[in-house]
């Protein structure tokens, strides 16, 4: 019998692989490329991964305490936010966390040659305590062939397009080392998206800590957290590639009708390589070379 028992008692029992990071979320929301994103996130070096799900999946046979399915309705409102939370809670301060979704991969300066256990100890090192990482839409060219957008063989994204605004307070007043970052399909087709999820600045690499809380937005509630860089010079920053943004457009009744291809002129065929993000500047490798 497949176990796949409820996050809330996997966290209450306070099992051995929580002890120490870097532990990565992953929330299944459909069936897709699911082996392949717990499978890449395995390989950057994450020590567990906790794969969360409303219905058991099937786990990599080579991935034998590495991987803990856990129950959660990963289809509610605002999913992402209550399941990071609780694993705030439940881990020892200051251990590093990953959260994202199925088809999403996570890529760094460098990760085609060191591990994300690697790049979060420099990112330490340097007393930041949370990493930017920048959503990076990929999508299918030939949504005849793939009506949910997903196509690792021949994935496309935008290479130009992203820019970011002045992030205000209640006030109106600019925040210090905060930016809201904007582009991609997101930008591209704006009026089928909610206006509260158009950015792509995610804070998906950060350290736990007592009184720390993930927003729905994705931001947290220290604000330190929600920073791009430090005073003093510029830092670490990631990008998530993620086929998130062309399912929603591909599958919800609202758009995909109105939308024949999510290709334009700026289209890049996506290699699976960080040095291809380094090159166009979407991430940022700061002083770590």
């Amino acid at each position: 019998m497949t176990m796949h028992p409820p996050l809330a008692d996997f966290l209450k029992s306070r099992p051995a692989v929580l002890s120490r990071g870097p532990l990565a979320i992953i929330l299944v929301e459909d069936d897709a490329v699911v082996a392949e994103t717990l499978r890449h996130h395995l390989d950057i070096g994450f020590r567990h991964i906790l794969a969360l799900s409303p219905d058991p999946i099937t786990l990599p046979p080579d991935a034998t305490g590495r991987i803990t399915n856990l129950r959660w309705n990963t289809r509610q409102a605002d999913a992402h936010r209550d399941a990071v939370n609780a694993v705030i809670a439940a881990v020892p301060a200051g251990t590093w966390l990953y959260y994202g979704f199925n088809a999403e991969f996570l890529f760094f300066p460098f990760s085609e040659t060191r591990t994300v256990g690697e790049l979060l100890s420099f990112h330490t090192e340097e007393r930041r305590d949370a990493m930017l990482t920048y959503v990076i839409d990929l999508y299918s060219p030939d949504l005849d062939r793939d009506p949910n957008a997903v196509s690792l063989g021949d994935a496309m994204f935008d290479r130009t397009g992203y820019f970011a605004l002045a992030r205000k307070d209640g006030n109106g007043l600019p925040l210090e080392r905060q930016l809201d970052f904007h582009g991609g399909l997101r930008w591209r087709f704006e009026e089928h998206i909610p206006p509260s999820r158009r950015r792509i600045d995610r804070v998906a690499l950060f350290r736990s800590a007592a009184t720390l809380r993930l927003e729905a937005d994705h931001r947290f509630s220290v604000p330190e957290y929600n920073t791009y860089s430090c005073p003093w010079h510029h830092n670490l920053t990631a990008a998530i590639a993620s086929f998130r943004a062309a399912k929603a457009l591909a599958t919800n009744p609202g758009s995909r009708e109105a939308i024949r291809t999510l290709r334009w002129k700026n289209s890049e065929p996506f290699q699976w390589r960080a040095q291809q993000f380094l090159d166009l500047g979407l991430i940022e490798p700061g002083q770590w070379f």
